[in-house]
């Protein structure tokens, strides 16, 4: 047995993947006394895949800690989870479906998912040879993900059971027709792997596993099975795997597929782009002087302006409706007050505290973020972030509400990271989806009631974001050619301001007889201020981090939030 990395040409082989030689069949490197050949593949491996989440991190090693069988077509792939070691911070928990090809299909996935392959295998006893690769990008493998869901038949291992379910909307979706369901790999993921079957169903494989039951399948089933909120994607089942003496984790949730024209956030930027088009030609700018939450609130709760209506077009109603729906699904998640995990909770001086202790600690580790890379920051952005640095403490003293005020307000099951891109806009109306949280936060955190007004500020936040993403797309500059930065700038003030109060109107007429809001303005107002900072504060530290050329952005959006302070 050898372990090789050279460069290969011709039948199955390609280059750049390293070869395994082996004495038995090609199933000993995931179950025999191969698997520490193959274990030291992965490293490079996972470091090269859109879904793995620890590429700032220092793998040490990779181990198999179990695989079970799933056969499709003539063959049979193993569902593989693997232990990822790091040198630092807790192990991580994989899936990848592996599976072996030789021949015309080891040739044409060599061709067409070059990518997915994990290496070329050479059986010495027999003289096979073919590559061992990711089965997701075979339909036929899908297919028998999607079979095994209806079926509903455990599929047990030496190490955990495949345990798969279906609710009541799985019949509902399917239809009595026979409907053809090919599948289709989704190529937008990032921390996941959809797939697509036909026009009815889609699939969603969570590549990073956590004991317990993942928060979009939770929510999403609660939500179809338990409420009549219909603007979320029905769960038609799932996949959960069980290790032996483990907790189960969710490993596949089976969703109705809704026919869309893309996300929130593409549909709000074509919107951008045709408004800037006809804002150019203006000889002014309107006063676009930034609001205070208290301002917005107040406007909020009036008919839109003519001069906005005029200005938005289309998007007025839209951003209404965002709201609306916004609301109509917090009021869905609020509606159970006897199943614990959904069952509204107060805001105890416990959780205040700590609230505010975790707030202002992430707060004062973004400052120092800043601090560091202030001298290294496109110069014309050095200013903002220096008046930043220079009130730090103004800024932490904005938590303080936290501490001197009891909350009215209840906490509730929420999104959890909601903004434009977990919107699908089908044309006319508005679905969420993605109810996962935020993927890097542990399971116990996503999974925690908060204020309703979390995703009421993180989809403002969107809002603030799209017209300044939307100028950039439209120059060479980041913020447009000098010409039209200025007056651009005033338009995307006065955008903002305008969506934000449209989306705020359908919000709060949505949530009117709601008990989980703050129950005077002045609260909602304050609670609302602490999410925003909150989540602009969470925006600077990851522009800082990915993309330095947008932090103007979250630091316009913080520097609002003290200039307005009312």
């Amino acid at each position: 047995m050898t372990g090789t990395n050279e460069h290969q040409s011709g039948g199955t082989e390609a280059p750049d993947l390293p070869t395994i030689t082996i004495n038995g069949e090609w199933v000993t490197l995931l179950q025999g006394q191969e698997t520490h050949t193959l274990a030291r593949y992965f490293p490079a491996y996972l470091q090269g895949r859109r879904w793995f989440g620890g590429k700032a991190r220092t793998i040490n090693a990779v181990h198999i800690a179990g695989t079970l069988p799933l056969a499709f077509m003539d063959e049979q792939a193993y569902l593989s989870w693997l232990e990822v070691d790091y040198t630092d911070g807790d192990t991580e928990i994989y899936v990848l479906p592996l599976a072996f090809a030789t021949g015309e299909r080891a040739r044409r996935l060599v061709a067409e998912q070059y990518r997915t392959i994990l290496a070329r295998v050479k059986m010495s006893g027999n003289g096979i040879e073919g590559i061992l690769y990711d089965a997701l990008v075979e339909p036929a493998f899908c297919s028998a993900l999607l079979t095994t869901i209806g079926d509903g038949q455990l599929l047990q291992s030496a190490e955990g059971q495949l345990l798969p379910s279906t609710t009541g909307a799985f019949k509902q979706l399917l239809g009595s027709s026979s409907p053809v369901l090919d599948p289709r790999i989704v190529n937008a993921e990032q921390s996941n792997t959809s797939v697509i079957y036909g026009d009815r169903f889609i699939m969603k494989l969570f590549r990073r596993l956590e004991s317990g039951i993942n928060p979009d399948l939770e929510i999403g089933r609660f939500l179809t099975e338990h409420t009549a909120f219909a603007h979320v994607p029905p769960v038609a089942g799932a996949l959960e795997y069980r290790p032996q003496d483990g907790v189960p984790m969710t490993l596949a949730i089976l969703q109705g597929f809704v026919p869309n024209q893309g996300d929130a956030w593409s549909y709000t930027l074509e919107e951008l782009e045709a408004y800037f088009k006809h804002t150019a030609t203006e000889q002014a700018a309107p006063q676009a002087a930034a609001l205070s939450t208290g301002q917005l609130l107040a406007l909020a709760a009036q008919p839109l302006s003519p001069e906005a209506q005029a200005s938005l077009g289309r998007y007025a109603e839209s951003a209404r409706l965002l709201g609306q729906r916004t609301g109509e699904l917090h009021v869905a998640l609020a509606s159970n007050s006897t199943e614990t995990s959904f069952a509204p909770e107060l805001f105890t001086e416990e959780f205040q505290r700590a609230f505010h202790a975790s707030s202002t600690a992430a707060a004062r580790r973004a400052f120092s973020t800043l601090r560091n890379a202030l001298a290294h920051l496109p110069q014309a952005t050095q200013p903002s972030a220096q008046a930043l640095l220079d009130r730090e403490e103004a800024i932490l003293d904005r938590f303080e509400p936290l501490l001197a005020h009891p909350l009215t307000a209840l906490r509730i099951r929420c999104h959890g990271d909601y903004h434009l891109g977990q919107v699908l806009f089908t044309g006319q109306d508005f679905f969420i989806i993605d109810f996962e949280g935020e993927p890097a936060r542990p399971l116990n955190e996503r999974q925690r009631k908060s204020s309703a007004l979390q995703d009421v500020a993180g989809m403002l936040r969107s809002l603030h974001y799209a017209p300044y993403a939307a100028l950039r797309s439209r120059s060479s500059g980041p913020f447009g050619h000098p010409a039209e930065a200025v007056p651009q700038d005033g338009w995307a003030r006065a955008w903002h301001r305008w969506a934000s109060t449209a989306f705020l109107n359908g919000y709060l007429a949505a949530t009117r007889q709601a008990t989980f809001l703050p129950q005077t303005r002045a609260e909602l107002q304050r609670l609302l201020d602490i999410y925003l900072l909150d989540k602009a504060i969470y925006e600077m530290v990851y522009e800082l981090n990915n993309r330095p050329d947008w932090i103007t952005i979250p630091l316009e959006g913080i520097l609002q939030l003290l200039e307005t302070a009312a």
